[in-house]
C-alpha cells in the first residue's frame, strides 16, 4: 500500500512541477492526487472504514482552516485593489535611476509581503514595474529581485507566506515570536542579493509614460461607456481598513485564542459592511464590480483548490505513517535537524513548499518539539525563502513567471545564484542568533 501511495504522490508531484510543459493547471493533478491517495488508503488498509472516515474528517478540519484563511485574505486584498487603494503606493514612486528603484521596490516588497502575502505582493509589484519600466528586458531583473524580497518578507510574518501561516495555524509557532526571531535573517536574505545587484545594474531606465491609472491584479472588464468613479476618500478608507483587517488577525488570535481564519473572516465581514455602506447610493451596474460579491469572482479559486488537493494528499501520507518513516530515515541518515531544515528549503525550490511544510508538520511531534522550538522557526525561514532559488519553487515565482513569461533558464542564470547567496546568508544569521 505504501509503495502505491508514494507512486501516486510522486506522479502527481511531477504533473504539478511540469504544469507549464504539459499545459495543465496544477490544481487538477493536485485534486486527483489527493482523492486517489485516500481512495487507495481506505481500500487497502486493514482499519475499519469508520476509523478512516474519522481520520479524514480530522485532517479536513485542519485543511479547511487554512483554506478559509486564504479565501478571506485574498478577498480583502482584491477588494483593496478593486478600489485602487494601492495607488497610495504607486503615486509615491518617482525615480528613473535603476539602482534607486531596485532598492525602493525590494524594501517595499519585503514589508508589503509581510502585511499582505508574497503572492499578492508579487502581482502588485509586477503591475507597478510594468508602469515604471518600458523595456521588458530591464524589467525582468527587477521582477527577479521582487520574488526574492517577497519570499523573504513573507517568511517572518504569520500572514505573509502560506507555509508560515500553516505553522502558525498548526500551533508550531506563535506570531510574536516568529516576527522577532526571523525578521533579521529574512532581512539579510533580501539585503545581500540587493547589495550585489546594485553593482550589476547601472544608469537610468525609460518609463512607458502615459496614463498612470490604478491597476488590478485581476482586471475588471467594464462596458466602454461605463465610468466608475472612486473618490480619494473611498480609496484611502478601503486601503486603510483592509490593511487594518489583515494586521488585526494576529492580535485577534492572541486575545481570543480562536483560529486565525475566524479573525480574517471577521475582518472581511466588517470590510464588506463598510463597502456596502459607502456604495449604497450607487446603482447596481456600477457597484457590483467593486463590491465583495464582484471581487469574489476574481479570487484565485484554482490556487485554493490546489492547496486543498495537495494538503489532502499529504494528510493521507500522515495517516498511513509514511511521513513518520521518513522522519526516522532522515534522523538516522542525517540526524542534524538544522541540516534537514536547510535541505527542505532547497527542496522547496524544486517542488512546492506547501506540501514540504505539511510533511514536516507530520514528521515531528509537538510533544517533542513544542511551539516556538528552533526546529519550527528554522523550517519557517527555510521553506519561505528557499523556494526563490528556482522560479517554480514559490507561488510568487510562478505568478511572476505567468505574468511576464519569464524563461526558466533565464531565471537560473540571472537570479538563482543571488537567491542562493541570500538564502545561505540569512540561514547563517539565524544560526548565529541561536548560538548567542
Amino acid at each position: 500500500m505504501e509503495i502505491i501511495l508514494i507512486t501516486i504522490f510522486c506522479l502527481g508531484y511531477l504533473a504539478i512541477v511540469f504544469e507549464h510543459n504539459i499545459h495543465v493547471n496544477k490544481a487538477a493533478p493536485a485534486l486527483i492526487t489527493g482523492i486517489l491517495c485516500w481512495t487507495f488508503y481506505i481500500m487497502m488498509t486493514d482499519k475499519p472504514a469508520t476509523e478512516v472516515h474519522g481520520e479524514l474528517h480530522e485532517y479536513i478540519a485542519e485543511v479547511a482552516s487554512v483554506l478559509f484563511f486564504l479565501i478571506g485574505a485574498m478577498t480583502i486584498v482584491e477588494l483593496i485593489d478593486a478600489h485602487e487603494g494601492f495607488d497610495v503606493i504607486t503615486k509615491r514612486i518617482n525615480t528613473n535611476n535603476k539602482s534607486k528603484l531596485l532598492w525602493i521596490c525590494a524594501i517595499l516588497t519585503f514589508f508589503l509581503s509581510a502585511l499582505l502575502d508574497n503572492l499578492t505582493t508579487t502581482i502588485v509589484m509586477v503591475s507597478i514595474l510594468r508602469k515604471l519600466i518600458k523595456k521588458r528586458k530591464n524589467r525582468l531583473f527587477f521582477i527577479g529581485m521582487v520574488i526574492i524580497s517577497a519570499n523573504a518578507g513573507g517568511a517572518w510574518s504569520p500572514i505573509g507566506d502560506v507555509t508560515t501561516t500553516m505553522l502558525w495555524i498548526g500551533g508550531q509557532i506563535s506570531s510574536n515570536n516568529i516576527v522577532s526571531t526571523l525578521i533579521l535573517p529574512s532581512l539579510v536574505c533580501m539585503l545581500v542579493p540587493l547589495i550585489i545587484s546594485t553593482f550589476l545594474i547601472k544608469g537610468d531606465f525609460e518609463s512607458p509614460g502615459g496614463d498612470q491609472v490604478g491597476f488590478h491584479s485581476s482586471p475588471i472588464k467594464f462596458k466602454p461607456s461605463q465610468i466608475i468613479y472612486i473618490s480619494k476618500f473611498e480609496k484611502r478608507l478601503v486601503f486603510l481598513c483592509g490593511i487594518g483587517a489583515l494586521v488585526f488577525v494576529p492580535f485577534f488570535k492572541t486575545i481570543t485564542h480562536l483560529p486565525p481564519f475566524m479573525g480574517i473572516l471577521l475582518g472581511l465581514g466588517l470590510l464588506w459592511l463598510l463597502t456596502e455602506i459607502i456604495h449604497k447610493d450607487k446603482n447596481d451596474e456600477i457597484k457590483n464590480p467593486i463590491s465583495v460579491i464582484g471581487v469574489l469572482k476574481r479570487v484565485d479559486v484554482p490556487s485554493v483548490l490546489f492547496f486543498f488537493g495537495i494538503l489532502v494528499a499529504i494528510s493521507s501520507l500522515q495517516a498511513t505513517g509514511i511521513l513518520k518513516h521518513l522522519a526516522v530515515y532522515l534522523d538516522e541518515s542525517i540526524g542534524d535537524l538544522q541540516v534537514i531544515s536547510l535541505l527542505l528549503g532547497l527542496l522547496s525550490a524544486i517542488v512546492d513548499n506547501v506540501p514540504l511544510v505539511a510533511a514536516s508538520m507530520g514528521m515531528y511531534d509537538l510533544a517533542e518539539f513544542p511551539m516556538d522550538h528552533e526546529l519550527w522557526e528554522f523550517i519557517a525561514y527555510c521553506a519561505g525563502t528557499g523556494g526563490s532559488a528556482l522560479i517554480i519553487g514559490s507561488a510568487s515565482g510562478v505568478a511572476a513567471m505567468g505574468m511576464e513569461r519569464i524563461n526558466f533558464l533565464w531565471y537560473v542564470k540571472n537570479i538563482s545564484w543571488l537567491a542562493l547567496i541570500g538564502y545561505i546568508s540569512g540561514a547563517l544569521v539565524y544560526l548565529l542568533q541561536v548560538s548567542l
